[in-house]
């Protein structure tokens, strides 16, 4: 046999999609295991598409969850993600994606590892990336995940049923700190910034800081070469004030402004009143066309935590949603955060995502 065959399911999670398979049909974490991911996916790719396999070119298309028996007492299920660069042979474990995350509880429930119970199934899930619990309720019919369903996800065409997520005790889920220097604000390359971990270590740096008005589209983004060296360079750096190895997935860094009207990518006017703050994301070198979910409940995070860069943008009141305008619309997220004497805690955020499985099958490995 010229190719080896592996079972996967190919699912899309919220604005991501991503190759899913059981821990069992692997082999253990290492070279083997990142080889079949790579080349699952279509990676190392030079020309930047994935032609040869089954990822779509761009960071939120180039994904896998591994899913096994938990390690954890308070979960159900163990959830690994896993994010393949598309034009080098590396696969990065250091961070979570939110996105993909709202993939596991019907995954979970669709293999019979969750016994379904009509209407809403609560699926525990113990990310290994982050060492944090999320509580996934999936609405179910007749016994399967619900697909169909009345929720608009900006950046998925349609609607479908919604998931909602509860992303537990997120702080510190890469350093160990919610505010990593232990400070709302640093200077780094001649720009302030804050550095914030909860649910992944951000980067947050002022659009007017670097030019901008913070409304650009991903493409004038990524166009801006010069403007891709800055942001990388002050990526890198903050990496080393949090005391984390740099990697091309975390942390990651979002350019915020104050709320301003917009056009979305679709051509809707997202009106001023429409957010609390306007935010541009870089994932993996380019700038995302939604807003990458882990670093979207970061930003609520320090939308609540006074004397960071989030927090002076943002409009939101307290107690209420904090509503994102990203390029594909608005993403509203509840984040609960609180005050213990000197040092904030972030207790809960959560998000509304939708899910569906696309297909499933064998995947082909040379």
């Amino acid at each position: 046999m010229t190719q080896a065959r592996v079972r996967a399911v190919y699912m899309r999670g919220g604005t991501s999609r991503c190759l899913v398979f059981h821990e069992r049909d692997l082999p253990p974490a290492g070279v083997e295991r990142d080889y079949i991911l790579l080349a699952a996916l279509g990676s190392p790719d030079p020309y930047g598409r994935q032609l040869d396999g089954l990822g779509g070119g761009i960071s939120s298309l180039s994904k896998a969850v591994i899913i096994g028996p938990t390690t954890h007492p308070g979960a159900d299920v163990d959830y690994t993600f896993a994010q393949v660069e598309v034009g080098r042979s590396h696969v990065d474990y250091t961070g979570n994606c939110g996105n993909c995350s709202s993939a596991v509880g019907p995954f979970a429930i669709e293999e019979r590892l969750i016994q379904p119970i009509e209407g809403e199934t609560l699926v525990r899930i113990h990310n290994t990336n982050t060492k944090k619990l999320i509580v996934a309720r999936v609405p179910v019919a007749g016994s399967e995940p619900a697909v169909h369903g009345d929720f608009e996800l900006p950046g998925v065409a349609g609607t479908g049923a919604r998931i909602a997520l509860d992303f537990l005790e997120p702080g510190g889920a890469g350093t160990g700190r919610l505010l990593p220097t232990g400070k709302t604000r640093e200077v780094i390359e001649g720009v302030e910034a804050s550095l914030v971990d909860a649910s992944i270590p951000m980067v947050f740096v002022r659009a007017r800081d670097l030019g901008l008005t913070g409304t650009e589209t991903p493409q004038a983004v990524d166009g801006d070469k010069a403007l891709g060296a800055r942001l990388e360079k002050i990526r890198v750096a903050a990496s080393q004030l949090m005391g984390i190895p740099g990697s091309a997935a975390t942390p990651k860094i979002a350019m915020v402004t104050a709320p301003v009207e917009y056009t979305a990518l679709d051509g809707t006017r997202v009106g001023r009143e429409a957010a609390d703050v306007v935010a541009r994301a870089i994932s993996m070198g380019n700038c995302h066309r939604a807003f990458p979910l882990t670093s979207s409940m970061c930003l609520a995070v320090a939308a609540r935590i006074e004397g960071t860069l989030v927090h002076e943008c943002s409009t939101a009141a307290p107690g209420a949603d904090v509503r994102l305008g990203h390029p594909s619309g608005v993403l509203p997220l509840d984040a609960a955060v609180i005050k213990q004497a000197s040092e904030y805690h972030a207790e809960r955020v959560t998000v509304y995502r939708t899910a569906r499985r696309l297909m499933e099958g064998w995947v082909r490995i040379p």
